[in-house]
């Protein structure tokens, strides 16, 4: 790749996410590890701004919708990686994760078609009712069904 190229990473036909709207830190991780881990900073932060104008607007909902508590108020998408030792493998980890996610909200949802019972359906189950009151009329005593 020659310098001064930038490198777009393809979601979908339409989609392309250009890697320098992506943002790389590398911290420590947390958890065990041996002293390896107090030395080295192998796991990764991958902030990505979900407020740019490359994402169409529904997509953007999407997006913020399925990561949740993973983007910050002002709309910074962070991801943490770090499942492994290298951190090369997490800044991958880490990158293939944003892109399932965009992939993700990328997807239109199938719109809801509305249904409505058939008739049998509801026959069927005011029959299972009366079936269900008559059990329980006849469990009561007998006191109680003359008043």
């Amino acid at each position: 790749m020659a310098i001064g190229t930038v490198k777009m990473i393809k979601i979908t036909p339409q989609i392309e996410l250009d890697e320098k709207d992506i943002q790389f830190e590398f911290i420590r991780a947390s958890g065990p590890g041996g002293q390896n881990v107090n030395k080295v900073a192998s796991a990764v932060q991958l902030r990505y701004n979900t407020q740019n104008d490359t994402l169409p607007n529904d997509v953007r909902r999407r997006l913020v919708n399925l990561a949740g508590s993973r983007v910050t108020d002002d709309g910074m998408l962070i991801i943490k990686a770090q499942r492994f030792r290298s951190q090369e493998r997490n800044r991958e980890d880490a990158l293939n994760r944003l892109i399932e996610l965009l992939w993700q909200a990328a997807q239109k949802p199938k719109p809801r078609k509305k249904t409505r019972p058939s008739a049998l359906a509801r026959e069927v189950r005011l029959q299972e009712k009366r079936r269900r009151s008559d059990t329980k009329r006849l469990r009561r005593s007998v006191s109680s069904i003359n008043e």
